[in-house]
């Protein structure tokens, strides 16, 4: 294992100089920033597919359990959209740009947009894109390791909430 070595004052001046245009990306970036603003677009396309499918189940769900449901899927709806916020400010502070295109977004999505008719059949397709999200999330976490700790803890932190979604959804799914 090699030693860390930090750079003298002179050097980090010099170097924060060279490339100014590249703005956050120095040249201590060790990922492949191509493949880090695929992966980041790949996770923005699923966060805003899945803020869709729980609107749409937001404002669908009927039925005597639907208001604890509708509240959760609201709830969650709000909070895939921060994450899909975090996701596209770092893919604008990695140089690239978020894919918003409405065309490639079911197409770059982990998760599928499946609607679901019946109640049951929403918190099942939220929990089925949750465990998804899990999934692809602890990959992409790995995959990037120590290559990019800022996206590292971004996907970190949005893992944790998709874990509670899922957690939620299993907990409504088994009331139902």
């Amino acid at each position: 294992m090699t030693e860390a070595h930090l750079s003298d004052v002179a050097t980090l001046r010099e170097r924060a100089r060279k490339n100014v245009e590249n703005g956050a990306v120095t040249e201590g970036y060790n990922a492949d920033r191509q493949e880090i603003l695929r992966l980041l677009n790949e996770s923005l396309a699923t966060e805003l597919v899945c803020v869709l499918r729980y609107k749409r189940h937001y404002f669908m769900a009927n039925g005597v359990k639907a208001h604890v449901a509708a509240e959760e899927f609201l709830e969650h709806a709000n909070q895939e959209s921060e994450h899909a916020d975090k996701l596209a400010e770092r893919i604008v502070q990695l140089g690239g740009e978020p894919e918003f295109d409405p065309d490639l977004l079911s197409r770059n999505s982990h998760a599928q947009y499946v609607a679901g008719t019946t109640l049951k059949e929403m918190v099942y397709e939220d929990l089925v894109a949750e465990r998804i999200a899990v999934d692809s999330y602890r990959e992409i976490i790995q995959y990037i390791g120590d290559k990019d700790p800022t996206t590292r803890r971004i996907f970190e932190e949005i893992l944790a909430q998709e874990e509670e979604h899922a957690d939620d959804m299993a907990d409504i799914l088994q009331d139902l």
